[in-house]
């Protein structure tokens, strides 16, 4: 849990976030790292993946309309943490070591874990355009 908060905390640092800004997003990514531990204990990582870019997603687009900041300062930061770094490195050392079996099978592993961030923070992103389009033509209407 805190080592979620530090890994967006210390990228955050590094991206030049300031302020409350950068406790924010280090909040983020510890919120993303243990709705991500919570769900992989009991289901599967591709699950918890998505699920937890899903939650920090959500959670970056509420605290950039209530801190009036881009979305991606919270987002980016907080995905640090659920990057599949481990499988990348494993893949890649398998490729050294001549072990193509074991390189593959880490390698699209990997490649899902990736493919479960990016469909969940896509999914988020794309159900609050709808949201905003659907309010939008309401409040025209009306």
């Amino acid at each position: 849990m805190f080592m979620s908060f530090f890994a967006a905390f210390g990228f955050g640092i590094i991206f030049n976030i300031k302020g409350k800004n950068l406790f924010f997003a280090g909040l983020n990514g510890m919120i993303g790292g243990i709705v991500y531990s919570l769900i992989k204990e009991n289901g599967n990582i591709f699950l918890a993946q998505f699920i937890a870019s899903l939650v920090i997603t959500l959670f970056s687009i509420i605290l950039a309309r209530l801190l009036k900041a881009p979305l991606t300062t919270f987002l980016i930061a907080a995905l640090i943490p659920l990057v599949p770094g481990g499988g990348m490195y494993h893949t890649m050392l398998s490729i050294v070591n001549k072990d193509l079996d074991t390189a593959l099978m880490t390698g699209l592993d990997t490649l899902g874990e990736a493919c479960a961030i990016v469909m969940g923070i896509t999914f988020m992103s794309g159900l609050e355009l709808a949201l905003n389009e659907w309010f939008k033509s309401r409040a025209h209407h009306l």
